[in-house]
């Protein structure tokens, strides 16, 4: 034990010198880095933290003040005015986006978003068809497609694009937050029968936990056929587990 608490003091010594030259190290990197320019944040940066921010209105002029524009600003622009819900504006920006670049399957996307924003569902589904041509591997166009046929009471064909939508992208109708460049629509009329036809889409794809969370959503708003979640072949699975047995026997308050 003794020889163990022996520390040589040139040790003691050397560590102190190698603590104070350290720490002045540190003391001058510090005072360096305070003094060093601090990176100036471009216009498009400056939009983003406004837009994060939910000062869209300040994003506007951020975006329109880069110089040259691009598809990029040009589509930004349109979100911003969208997040304001002045859809002229954001369909000006949204067709500029896709003029500077004809692929831009966002912008596209996007301007779907507007005339689905205006109740000219067919518009919607035209321009979403169109997005997918060129990206069609994604989730969210196709949830906003099925959306959209969902709107004109086309159930089959809203059906077949939430499936689409759910095959590529497990999660994307649980997604949130509409900052980024696409817009994902999330407004429906008839929540109760929308909350029904994604029930039926969980449970087609064999996911039952958030099947039997979107079948107790339809319910408590007011879905009425019952009878659907036992006669519909998607949901056979479910039917043996206890939950399903006691969300068919439940009456709950219709929120």
């Amino acid at each position: 034990m003794g020889h163990l608490a022996v520390f040589p003091l040139l040790a003691l010594a050397a560590a102190a010198e190698g603590q104070s030259f350290a720490d002045t190290k540190t003391t001058e990197a510090q005072a360096a880095a305070s003094a060093a320019p601090k990176p100036i944040l471009t216009a498009e940066t400056r939009g983003d933290i406004a837009m994060a921010r939910k000062d869209y209105r300040q994003a506007v002029e951020l975006y329109k003040s880069i110089a040259p524009p691009t598809h990029l600003s040009y589509n930004k622009i349109g979100i911003a005015y969208h997040q304001l819900t002045e859809m002229d504006n954001a369909a000006r920006y949204y067709a500029r986006a896709v003029k500077a670049k004809r692929d831009y399957a966002e912008a596209i996307n996007n301007l779907g978003a507007v005339y689905y924003a205006q109740k000219s569902y067919r518009r919607a589904v035209g321009q979403y068809s169109r997005a997918l041509k060129y990206a069609p591997k994604s989730a969210s166009i196709y949830s906003n497609l099925g959306t959209a046929w969902f709107a004109r009471k086309n159930y089959q064909k809203a059906s077949e694009a939430y499936q689409k939508a759910l095959d590529l992208d497990p999660e994307v109708f649980e997604h949130r937050g509409t900052n980024g460049v696409m817009l994902q629509e999330r407004s429906v009329e008839e929540r109760a029968k929308f909350h029904y036809y994604l029930a039926k889409t969980y449970a087609k794809a064999g996911m039952n936990e958030r099947a039997l969370q979107y079948m107790r959503r339809s319910l408590e708003e007011g879905f009425k056929e019952k009878k659907k979640f036992v006669e519909e072949p998607e949901f056979a699975g479910l039917q043996k587990l206890t939950e399903f047995q006691e969300l068919l026997t439940l009456n709950p308050r219709v929120l």
